[in-house]
């Protein structure tokens, strides 16, 4: 697989995302590229001292692959979102104690463009999470909209190389009949789609009570899952594009890392916002 992108700026929650992209990568057997994006007139040099030491001290836990680094200038999110382009990478992993300047509970601008630019998968983790814990559970919810299931190939990829078991979450919004059978038709096409990938599922059914965000993160915590997967609804108008807002909800109130999956048709048709 290609290159694994981690936004990094000495914090603590990059820190840990750095950890995390290093069992990723050995996992994968992909190279790492740490992205420092710097301010106008910052010196450069004792940042790469610094990020040099860094990766010296973990040079140890990387099994037949590279960890580097690049620094660039500008705007976090776009300086990401093009790195991870230029890299052709597999998925870009963001601290949220980090390049976001987030507050618990609220997700920093930063991080929301990040997710909003970003050409691949982004992986959003707090650093408050349990790291110590094996990535056991992931929780991928499935409701009627057409591009659910989209985000169920990368859920699988974790899965395949972490031994996780797949929690289908089938979502009924509504009560009417023909929404519901969208959402076990759904539901039985991913089951066939693990069945083939011989990864470990099981099969939950659910009436939404209060809202998507809340009943998916309520499901989440109860089964103590380490990992939600999530299409980011994004919409184009004009020249702009937004995240919808069960992937703003969910990336803003969950405490469990969350993987964000954008779909294709948009991304096949959206301005080029890094340029």
């Amino acid at each position: 697989m290609n290159r694994v992108i981690v936004g990094f700026d000495f914090s603590s929650g990059s820190a840990y995302a750095v950890d995390l992209a290093i069992n990723i990568g050995n996992r994968w057997q992909s190279d790492i590229r740490l992205v420092y994006v710097k301010e106008k007139n910052e010196d450069e040099t004792p940042i790469r001292t610094e990020i040099e030491q860094r990766i010296a001290a973990v040079a140890n836990l990387l099994e037949g692959i590279k960890l580097e680094y690049v620094i660039r200038q500008g705007n976090p999110a776009e300086e990401l979102a093009k790195q991870a382009q230029a890299d052709n990478g597999a998925l870009l992993i963001v601290g949220t104690h980090g390049m976001s300047g987030m507050k618990k509970g609220l997700l920093g601008k930063n991080s929301y463009r990040t997710v909003e630019l970003s050409p691949i998968p982004v992986l959003l983790i707090r650093e408050d999470f349990n790291f110590n814990k094996a990535l056991e559970t992931i929780v991928v919810p499935i409701d009627s909209s057409d591009d659910t299931r989209q985000k169920v190939g990368q859920a699988a990829t974790f899965a395949k190389h972490f031994g996780s078991t797949i929690h289908i979450l089938g979502l009924y919004t509504a009560t009417a009949p023909s929404v519901r059978k969208v959402v076990d038709n759904y539901v039985a096409m991913v089951e066939r789609y693990l069945d083939k990938q011989e990864i470990k599922y099981q099969t939950t059914l659910i009436d939404v009570k209060h809202n998507v965000t809340t009943d998916t993160l309520a499901y989440a915590e109860e089964h103590k899952a380490d990992l939600i997967a999530i299409m980011t609804e994004q919409e184009a108008s004009f020249s702009n594009l937004f995240l919808g807002s069960f992937a703003q909800q969910m990336i803003s109130n969950s405490t469990i890392p969350v993987l964000t999956v954008r779909p294709k048709d948009v991304l096949a048709n959206a301005p080029d916002k890094t340029k």
